[in-house]
């Protein structure tokens, strides 16, 4: 895996992030045909130049960049615990028009970093959604090799549940690093569902180890799980072996009723399981086509910043910038912030 990989995956997923957010508009937008229709009256994703004032990044380019710099100081244990949770805290003022979710924001209010444990907050029976997932990808890139799962665990785990303190939600910061370094890995796509379940038992091992309200999350455990078991079954890849079977028909429409049914309160990827979910549906069905992969990932309802950051994180892993529109990144707010990042972790990641 090259450094040009590890850059195109730090941009791109701002890219997503822009162009799913389009400036509060399409992340708001509750039809995926009307996104679709919006974009064609702009000339098409080709002729979008992402840029200020129009085209900002969000909340989650913000926060996926505080993850990132804290991995690039080299530091592990709890002192990059602490370093997170202090540049988590820092960000909140990088927010204004960036549409923070409530849950990050009560989050980050209530760390304390510097001080003992500063980076923990209680277990929050609210705290599904997304938050955690949107943010999480460069894990991944730090910890991209199979011998480093259980740093990528841990500090996916500890960094997801700072604001996200739920397993539906801290088990998607999870997801969406374990998806990153298996891309990285150059893992087969129809693998990567199974192998997120055989990580599941793993990651409560470690919940179990850290000893912070063990018994709230394992009553909490069993829904993330289950839903990625539902949805391989329903892709025919549950036997992480087979290729993804897809609807004859798979449309704007039919994309934005299926996204509907894995959520968990109807608004598709707003939770920690389903923002990585349709990320994960978005590359099985598009292969190396950057257009495809921004329909399927950025411009349907629902909560299209969140998991377009995601699966253009993986897709740039992937295929870099290849078929990219220049225009889609080359003058992206923060651009500079995470090709540095993308940089800094390929010298740390050790490959």
């Amino acid at each position: 895996m090259s450094l040009e990989s590890f850059k195109a995956a730090m941009v791109l997923s701002g890219s997503g992030d822009a162009l799913g957010y389009k400036n509060q508009e399409w992340e708001y937008c509750t039809s995926g045909p009307q996104i679709h229709k919006e974009l064609a009256e702009l000339g098409g994703l080709e002729k979008i130049v992402a840029e200020l004032p129009g085209w900002p990044i969000s909340d989650d380019t913000v926060m996926h960049i505080a993850t990132g710099e804290a991995l690039c100081t080299g530091k592990s244990g709890v002192e990059l615990f602490q370093e997170i949770s202090t540049k988590y805290v820092e960000c909140m003022n990088d927010m204004e028009g960036r549409k923070p979710g409530p849950t990050s924001l009560l989050g980050t209010g209530l760390m304390k970093p510097g001080s003992p444990d500063g980076y923990c907050i209680p277990f929050n029976p609210t705290g599904t959604g997304c938050g955690a997932a949107m943010r999480s990808m460069c894990i991944g890139l730090r910890y991209p090799k199979p011998n480093q799962l259980d740093d990528l665990i841990a500090v996916s785990v500890e960094s997801g549940r700072m604001t996200h303190h739920h397993p539906t939600g801290y088990l998607g910061s999870l997801a969406s690093a374990l998806f990153t370094a298996y891309a990285v890995q150059g893992k087969p796509l129809q693998e990567w569902g199974v192998g997120l379940l055989s990580v599941l038992p793993k990651a409560l091992d470690y919940v179990k180890s850290a000893g912070k309200f063990v018994k709230e999350n394992e009553e909490a455990w069993s829904y993330f799980g289950e839903s990625y078991k539902k949805y391989l079954e329903i892709r025919g890849i549950a036997d992480g072996e087979s290729q993804p079977k897809f609807p004859s028909n798979y449309g704007v429409q039919e994309r934005d009723d299926f996204y509907k049914t894995l959520s968990l309160d109807g608004w598709a990827g707003r939770s920690g399981h389903d923002a990585p979910m349709i990320a994960y549906d978005s590359l099985l069905a598009v292969g190396s086509d950057w257009d495809k992969l921004c329909s399927h990932s950025m411009f349907h309802a629902g909560d299209s910043d969140s998991t377009g950051v995601i699966a253009a994180c993986c897709w740039g892993i992937m295929y870099g910038f290849n078929g990219v529109h220049e225009g889609n990144y080359a003058k992206l707010e923060y651009r500079e912030r995470l090709e540095n990042i993308g940089v800094k972790l390929y010298e740390l990641s050790g490959l």
